[in-house]
Parts: C-alpha cells; structure tokens; sequence
C-alpha cells in the first residue's frame, strides 16, 4: 500500500503560500504584487533613513548647544525676595558639588549690552566666566576659532565674540569695540555706562543665536560692568549626563532653598527640540503615506485574486473549509507580500542609514553636488543616529497598515457562495 504524504496544517497556511508562490496568468495582479512590495520596501526604508538623520542632526544641535552652555543654570530671579548674600550663594555651591551626578560647579554673570563700533550697533549678551573654572562645566574651549579661553585675563578687559557679532560690526582678534550697559542711578535716572573691550578671539557654535549674540568676558570684568548689584549672578552646573539633566535638576531643586531656580538646558532650548519633534512626526507620517499607498494596491491585488480564484474557493468550501479559513487564505497571501516588503526595506533603510558617510560622497562626486553645502552650513557631512526604538515602531506601523489591508478581500473571499461561483464553471 502506498503512503499517502500527511497533509500540511494549517490549511489556510498552506493554500495561502502556494497561492504566493504560484505564477500567474494574469500579468496585471503579478504587476501589482510586485509593485506592493516595492512601495513598502521604499517607504519603510525612506522613512528609516530621514529619521536616522534627523535624529543625527538633533544629536549635532545638542553638542553645539551644549559647547558653549551648562547642562543647568542655578539663579535667583529678582523679584523673588532680597539678593542672596555671597555667603548663601558659597552655600548654594557647596551643596551643588556634593549632590548625585554633579561634575562641575563654576559661577558666572550675565549681563545685556550693546555692541558699539561706529556705525554699527547690536544688541549682545555679556557673560562673564571664570577662565579657570569653565572647561569644568562646557566644552567652551573647544569652539574657539582663533583664541584660548585663557586670554580672559582679569582687569585687561578682553573678550570673546560669536562670528556673526563679530562679522557685523566688522571686529577681528585685536579690534577694539565699545559696550553700552543701561544703568539706572540713585534718582531711578537712566545712565548708560560705556567701557571698550578689546577682542581677543571668536567662536562658532554653528547657531544663530549664540553666533549673533553671545560675548564672553572674564567674570571679573563683568561684574566691573554693574558694581554693587548682583544682578545677573549665577552658577554654571555639569552633569555626568546631559541627557538625564532634567531629572538630575529636579534634585538640585530639592535640596536648594526656594529662592534659587533651576533651569536645565532643555528648558533653555525647548523651542528648537520642539519644532525638532514636529518636523520629524510630519515626515513619518508624509511618509507614511507611501506604505499606505502600498497598502491599497496589495488591497487591489488581492480583490482581483479572490475573483480569480471563486471556483477555488467554491471547491475549498465543498470539502468542508470554513469561512475563517477561507478568509486565513487570503490574509496569509497579503501577509506575506506585505511583511516581505517591511523586511526588505528595514534592510535597505539600515543599509543607507549605517553607510550615510560613504554614500554621501559618492553622491556627491558622481552628481557634482553638495548635500550640506559648506558654504551654508557649518557641518558639510549629513549625520546618521540609527535609533532601534524608531526602527521598531516604524516596522510595527507598516505591518498593521499591510495587515488591515488584508481584511476586506479576504471577508469578501468568505462570504463567497459555492453554489454561485460553480454555476457557470
């Protein structure tokens, strides 16, 4: 006696992959299969590689920011109560040192100015530092273009520019340029005090803001600006991660006396993350709209199938299949179609997101043009940051999109009527 070969189970299992692997005579449903898994594969993989380098490009605005900032500032507004003495302040530092994930403590004065040198005038801001102090708590050395931080000597009123204040009002390392402080005297009369500075270096953080605005001074000199006020004063502070600074903040609050404010760097900059987190929740779901699209042709693909395949269905029906497995039929042909087109556009999507360095300069050779281009952008190389929580979630996003585009076709497959689809075969 022959041996019948077991069948294989699931039946809906089986009958849908032999229908995937099945050739066709119908050009137009292959054409549209192939057509599905090339628009999933390309908006998964799109949108993989956008978000890589936006992530990438927000990694870079973090460190410029941060180059020339705290990771939190510690002051005390005014109108908060009277100033708080140079012992309090010693007090406040003292605790700041001993708290959990605290690197660095240094003081600092900020003051707003402006900018004179004939015939040109800016509004700056002056922040007085400690030379000694601050590679403790920024990487404010590090974006010199040309001079040291430790050219701030005390009392030979130095400073340091951004590029954009020093290209407005025409300043090189050695020019002289006129502050203007607005100060009030004893009968609330406004007196403007003017003292010159020479500069001794510029730096570039890459954002506007700091470029176009920012002068360091040595602290001492500063604080010659305002004599008698405090005004201004505060603490620099350092974490150990600048990323958990908003946690570590929220101790330093707990432990300091209410007239003190904290405030951590994504306090300062929230303005630019935000619209950060809004560009890049825009583009996943522009892009988005590509594996929708592709959603609706494996919708289309499948409808034409089931019409195709009514005497199939009729015959599968006679022998006792259900209409859950009817429908499982069909669902398994769209799933695969569909998980194939995430998969493979999860792998060309890391691909390019992983060798943006490599294929950026070919581009570029091949093409004759410039992504970033240096002359416009301070960075001319486009930054990737793979994060696998995005990689998830967009995987997780097309895979229900592909499998609600199976549901219709295959509740139509199940409703299918034996008796109706066998009349005229």
């Amino acid at each position: 006696m022959v041996k019948s070969r077991p069948m294989f189970h699931p039946l809906s299992l089986f009958v849908g992959l032999r229908y995937v692997r099945a050739r066709t005579h119908k050009f137009f449903v292959s054409f549209i299969t192939w057509a599905s898994v090339v628009g999933v594969c390309v908006g998964v993989a799109a949108l993989i590689v956008i978000l890589s380098v936006m992530n990438g490009l927000e990694n870079e605005l973090r460190d410029r920011l941060l180059s020339v900032t705290a990771h939190a500032r510690v002051i005390a507004p005014e109108g908060a109560g009277p100033p708080p003495s140079a012992a309090q302040w010693q007090a406040a530092e003292q605790k700041i040192r001993g708290a959990k994930g605290v690197v660095g403590v240094a003081p600092y004065v900020q003051l707003q100015a402006l900018a004179v040198r004939t015939p040109e005038m800016l509004p700056v801001l002056i922040q007085g530092v400690d030379p000694a102090q601050e590679s403790s708590v920024s990487d404010l050395g590090q974006s010199m273009i040309q001079g040291r931080l430790s050219d701030l000597v005390p009392g030979e009123d130095r400073v340091i520019v951004g590029t954009i204040v020093a290209e407005r009002l025409g300043l090189s390392v050695g020019d002289t340029v006129t502050v203007l402080i607005p100060t009030v005297t004893d009968n609330s009369a406004p007196t403007p005090k003017l003292r010159e500075f020479t500069v001794a270096g510029t730096f570039e953080v890459g954002q506007t803001d700091n470029d176009g605005s920012l002068i360091f001074a040595d602290i001492e000199d500063a604080q010659a600006l305002t004599p008698g006020s405090d005004n201004g004063h505060g603490l620099r502070v350092r974490f150990n991660d600048a990323l958990n600074a908003p946690a570590l903040a929220a101790r330093l609050r707990e432990l300091l006396p209410k007239r003190f404010q904290v405030i951590d760097w994504t306090q300062d900059n929230a303005s630019y993350f935000r619209a950060i987190r809004i560009e890049k929740t825009m583009m996943a779901l522009i892009l988005m709209l590509i594996v929708a699209v592709a959603a609706f042709n494996i919708v289309a693909m499948l409808v034409m199938v089931v019409t195709d395949k009514r005497t199939d269905i009729a015959i599968l029906r006679t022998l006792g299949a259900s209409p859950r497995k009817i429908m499982g039929v069909f669902m398994t042909q769209g799933l695969v179609i569909g998980w194939l087109g995430v998969a493979l556009g999860v792998a060309l999507g890391l691909a390019i997101a992983f060798n943006v360095g490599t294929i950026e300069p070919f581009l570029e050779r091949t093409f004759g043009f410039h992504v970033f281009d240096a002359d416009v952008y301070v960075s001319a190389v486009v930054p990737s940051d793979v994060r696998w929580a995005n990689i998830a979630m967009i995987s997780f996003a097309a895979l229900m999109l592909t499998g609600l585009s199976t549901l219709y076709p295959a509740i139509r497959a199940a409703r299918t009527e034996p008796a109706e689809a066998l009349r005229y075969e």
